[in-house]
């Protein structure tokens, strides 16, 4: 599964866009939005999911249980 971001709680204060390590993360008329197909859970990267961590409203990155969960190449 990708994270989401919550548009509905996004300040779009921009603090998950520089810290995704795959560029999943970009901004849409204020509002910034994780491209499912790019993101990786921060697996490989990170202990926890960065746009999680630095995100100053709890629960607007969350897990998205409508994507596939994310498999790293063997």
């Amino acid at each position: 599964m990708s994270y989401k971001i919550v548009g509905s709680q996004c300040t779009g204060c921009s603090a998950c866009e520089p810290v995704c390590p795959n560029v999943a993360i970009y901004e849409k008329d204020g509002i910034f939005a994780i491209n499912p197909k790019k993101c990786t859970e921060c697996i490989g990267y990170f202990d926890e999911a960065q746009c999680e961590a630095v995100c100053p409203v709890d629960k607007t990155c969350i897990i998205d249980p409508a994507q596939p969960r994310y498999q790293p190449q063997a």
